[in-house]
Formats: C-alpha cells, sequence, structure tokens
C-alpha cells in the first residue's frame, strides 16, 4: 500500500518523535511505501530513517522551494513546482493517508483530502493520528461541526482517529483490504 503521511518537517520533541519512529517501522515492515513531502529534515526525515530502515520505499513529492532539503537515496522523488501541484501528486500516488503532528501546511493538506472525502471525490482511508493528544481540540471542532450540521456524511465517513501508531496501521490495512 502507498501510504501518504502529512506531518511537520520541524524538529520535535520526543514525545512526537517516539510514536512517529513506531509507525514509520510498522509501515517498513508491512512492505508499504511511504509517500510524504520528500524533506530530509525534522519529523519528515525520522519517518523516512524508519520506513527505510525496516524495508519499506520511500516516495517523496517536494516542491520547488524547498527542494534542497529534499532526501537523497529514495525510491522516486518529484519536485513539483508549487504547493498546489505538491498535494495533487501526493493524494494521486496514495492509496491511503495518515495524519500526523504538524503545523499549517500539515492542517492545510489534512482539510483538503476531508473535504474531497466529504464531497465524495475520493474513497481512501484517513487516519488522524492524535500523538499526545495534539489533535484534542480539532477531533472537538470536528465533532461540533457534525453536531450543529455542517457535514453532510458522518465524521466517521471522513476520518478515523488513532491515538496509537498500531491502531492507525492497523486501520488502514483493515479498508485497504490487506493481510
Amino acid at each position: 500500500m502507498n501510504i501518504c503521511v502529512f506531518l511537520s518537517a520541524a524538529d520535535l520533541d520526543e514525545r512526537y518523535t517516539g510514536p512517529a519512529r513506531e509507525f514509520a517501522r510498522l509501515l517498513g515492515k508491512g512492505g508499504h511505501t511511504l509517500v510524504w513531502g520528500g524533506s530530509d529534515v525534522g519529523l519528515m526525515k525520522v519517518v523516512a530513517d524508519g520506513v527505510q530502515e525496516a524495508g519499506g520505499r520511500l516516495c517523496g513529492v517536494s516542491v520547488e522551494f524547498l527542494a534542497a532539503t529534499a532526501r537523497d537515496g529514495v525510491d522516486e522523488m518529484v519536485i513539483a513546482k508549487d504547493l498546489a501541484e505538491r498535494k495533487r501528486l501526493l493524494l494521486e500516488k496514495a492509496d491511503a493517508v495518515v495524519i500526523m503532528v504538524g503545523g499549517t501546511g500539515t492542517l492545510d493538506e489534512a482539510t483538503e483530502i476531508l473535504e474531497l472525502k466529504k464531497h465524495g471525490r475520493t474513497d481512501k482511508p484517513v487516519v488522524l493520528l492524535n500523538t499526545a493528544g495534539f489533535y484534542d481540540g480539532l477531533k472537538e471542532q470536528f465533532r461540533r461541526m457534525e453536531d450543529e450540521g455542517f457535514l453532510p456524511r458522518p465524521l466517521a465517513d471522513l476520518v478515523f482517529f488513532a491515538e496509537e501508531p498500531l491502531g492507525a496501521l492497523a486501520y488502514l490495512e483493515e479498508s485497504r483490504g490487506v493481510e
């Protein structure tokens, strides 16, 4: 399975890097391909290292203005002209999506895939990995949107909330019929 992971390129605390490393190890051991922003810095590097060390494949989609931080030695690397093209390519290459901790770029990517699902433009499974409660507030906001009628589909049809890496990958594999 090609699993797109939206996440930060920042250097983060172990409470975030530890679970990210665990998810990467599980992804690689499962024989899956990481589809990610292509950067070789911060949390993006942690996840790419973990996948590669565990035997998984790496498919990066960087963008021209960040090409200097793109990782070498990957199975595939594409350099997009802008962020919109990057998001489109990431989603095209993915069978499933995991949203890890991140900033505004990660939030932008997350809301785009959820909007596509809301309108029936994709059926790819999406997991929000709520490491260390990072997305508790967003989860509450999504539930409010659902409760107050802002979502035309049940929230559970749009995104699965996982608290641990193992639960995130198990959901994706089950959703895609991977044994």
